[in-house]
């Protein structure tokens, strides 16, 4: 069946914030297509959707971009883990003060250690604590269930979590950024 499929097709999204144009294959993995436009946050780990590691919010919910085709990816709303400071209403740049709070708690708490499944870690608590405030530990754990880690125990990714959610609540952060005017 030639020609089934475009050897190329344009897809048009929101990612991160901002109107965006992915081409590539239809069939192409959304995570590769990201990637390629330089959002590099976002890691390969098993290339199967068993370890989480590709973690992005498509529509607000979680979902491996590995198993993702691109075509799928057409008018959805994307964030990565570069996008999560803007989710918080925060200026994306190099400074510590424009981190998500989740971001901001797993630097102080010890929740992340080799960086592979860090941004599939804050992805997916992040859409926890965007629909749950007051999550339990095993609330917790059930959310980032998907998303392996090869180098803790986990106890320190749900404290940062659960530092987070209270951090979140309280409306304040020790990754707020100044205000303006002062």
């Amino acid at each position: 069946m030639s020609g089934a499929f475009p050897v190329k097709c344009t897809v048009k999204c929101t990612v991160n914030g901002a109107a965006q144009e992915l081409q590539g294959h239809p069939m192409e993995r959304l995570l590769d297509s990201l990637r390629d436009t330089g959002l590099t946050g976002t890691k390969e780990g098993c290339g199967e959707g068993e370890c989480g590691a590709c973690t992005i919010l498509m529509d607000g919910e979680p979902v491996n971009s590995c198993l993702v085709p691109l075509a799928q990816a057409e008018g959805a709303e994307l964030c990565t883990v570069e996008g999560l400071p803007a989710r918080a209403g925060r200026k994306v740049s190099e400074d510590r003060a424009a981190l998500h709070p989740v971001q901001a708690c797993f630097v102080s708490e010890g929740g992340a250690q080799c960086g592979i499944c860090t941004p599939g870690m804050l992805v997916a608590a992040t859409a926890l604590l965007e629909r749950n405030a007051e999550p339990t530990d095993a609330e917790v754990r059930e959310a980032l269930a998907g998303n392996l880690c090869r180098c803790t125990g986990y106890m320190k990714i749900v404290n940062s979590v659960m530092a987070a959610a209270r951090e979140m609540r309280a409306g304040g952060n020790r990754a707020a950024p100044p205000e303006a005017g002062r």
